[in-house]
């Protein structure tokens, strides 16, 4: 017996080294995340491990939460401020007139060349509400809950490009590879919900993100944090159904298998992956029933459909608004919404601001607003965060591609200033923070940089942006790497 105990050991460790050498240096990544015993900086405020084996089993925050869980709403594209929440009456005396050169020189655009003409709203506005909030008439439903909402009126961010900026907004940095918003969530916290995942992804519009899917991607973190994304039209999730012909029984007895030999190969290698592996085909399995279940919005009553505008059984962003509310009742931490054909550069009718966005206005106004309503009245909204904007703004100025004019009316991209509102999880409601020049152009007064927009995320959900942090390639990286300051004055 001693003999085979030796062989054994001895058959362990050259094994624990071809994996090494075949992994190269993605084991190294491997062997910190065994060895690293808790989510977050050395801290003594923050210790605690995240069993991978049951990785979303909830977990303690680092201080008191405002907001269990986050539903964002990307309106992928970029909307136009001065189209929908900002109201510059001087941008309406300078329409059609050469922009003045010191709003060109030393900047950057993605297409503007030469001198452009200046453009003025495109839309009427009007004030609502108690807080005299302007609100253009492309909102008609909106309008109604701007008491409900805290504007961030001077956003800004570091990249003008879609796919850069979207990642940018969703990970804190413009190039894949650093792991999302969502994922670091649902590493901290875990979730509510052991039979759905900690982090839903759905997307609608005519096609997927420009920064594709790792905008919702894990990163450097275990995959089991990445977003999971699920369809309101067809199967739920692709590939979780069990093949044809195959029984529930023996699905589960299969998995039982798998994951024996999986266990056995983690004893024997340390891999903290096969551990996520595990727990993966464990959480596909559980969500066989769990998923179509809570996705299927046909037994909602005839009036909350009418309250969203959705048709079951289709794609768009109704229904995904109200499959977040579904997930959010579930207990999934983090819920993310993709809206795509924001893009209105005025080059064809799809993008012009007259004809394409204010299809696009149509798609989002009455779900996002039901979404609103619908959370508060069933006592949700105090403890979801719910998050709309886009990756940057457009400018105040008509976008002149390759220095011709564009022949519909359209913007550039503009990194300098955006809008972007919140509402639930800790919020003030009817407040307005940061204020930007005459004509929408530059932040004036209380700038929000897309950092501290993450920052305060984290901290509405108990996290110290600062502190939740994973080792990676020798160092401990975080969301909002390396700056980012909380914007407290928008909290109750």
């Amino acid at each position: 017996m001693k003999i085979v105990n030796e062989l054994l050991s001895t058959y362990k460790q050259d094994l624990t080294r071809r994996h090494f050498l075949r992994m190269g240096g993605l084991s190294l990544g491997a062997i910190a995340l065994a060895q690293f015993t808790g989510c977050h900086s050395n801290s003594s405020n923050t210790n605690f491990n995240v069993d991978l084996s049951n990785p979303m089993l909830p977990r303690p925050s680092h201080f008191v939460q405002r907001a269990k869980r986050v539903i964002f709403l990307h309106m992928g594209g970029a909307p136009s401020q001065l189209e929908l929440f900002e109201y510059k009456p001087e941008l309406h005396k300078l329409n059609g007139l050469d922009c003045p050169p010191s709003l060109l020189e030393g900047k950057r655009f993605a297409f503007i060349q030469g001198v452009p003409k200046m453009l003025g709203p495109q839309f009427d506005f009007k004030q609502y509400g108690q807080t005299g909030s302007f609100i253009s008439d492309r909102l008609p439903h909106f309008k109604n809950v701007v008491d409900e909402v805290t504007f961030l009126r001077a956003v800004h961010t570091d990249e003008f490009n879609h796919a850069p900026a979207q990642l940018f907004m969703h990970t804190g940095s413009p190039r894949a590879g650093k792991p999302s918003m969502g994922s670091w969530v649902t590493y901290g916290l875990g979730s509510e919900n052991e039979n759905l995942p900690g982090f839903v992804v759905l997307v609608s519009g005519d096609a997927a993100p420009s920064s594709g899917k790792s905008t919702w991607g894990s990163g450097f973190l275990p995959s089991v944090f990445q977003g999971v994304q699920c369809r309101s039209q067809g199967a739920p999730v692709l590939y979780v159904d069990n093949p044809a012909g195959m029984p529930a029984d023996i699905r589960k007895a299969s998995i039982e298998a798998i994951n024996s030999i999986n266990q056995q190969q983690h004893e024997l290698v340390n891999d903290p992956e096969i551990i996520t592996r595990i727990a993966q085909y464990e959480m596909a399995f559980k969500m066989q029933t769990s998923v179509p279940e809570v996705m299927n919005i046909q037994d909602e009553p005839e009036y909350i459909h009418q309250m969203y505008g959705t048709t079951p059984g289709q794609t768009s962003f109704a229904n995904n608004c109200l499959l977040a509310r579904r997930l959010a009742e579930k207990g999934v931490r983090f819920i993310q919404l993709f809206h795509q054909d924001w893009d209105s550069h005025g080059s064809n009718q799809f993008e012009a601001l007259n004809i394409g966005f204010v299809e696009r206005c149509k798609e989002v106004d009455q779900a996002m607003t039901a979404l609103l309503l619908d959370l508060k009245q069933r006592g949700l909204l105090d403890e979801t965060l719910v998050v709309w904007g886009g990756e940057f703004g457009r400018t105040p100025m008509m976008e002149n591609r390759g220095g011709i004019p564009n022949p519909y009316a359209g913007r550039d991209h503009h990194k300098e200033a955006f809008t972007m509102w919140m509402a639930g999880g800790g919020v003030k409601q009817g407040f307005s923070y940061g204020e930007t020049d005459e004509i929408g152009y530059f932040g004036t007064k209380d700038r929000v940089h897309v950092h501290d927009l993450q920052a305060t995320i984290l901290h509405l959900l108990g996290m110290n942006h600062e502190q939740l942090t994973y080792p990676f390639q020798g160092r401990d990286f975080r969301l909002t790497d390396v700056h980012g300051e909380v914007v407290s004055s928008i909290f109750i």
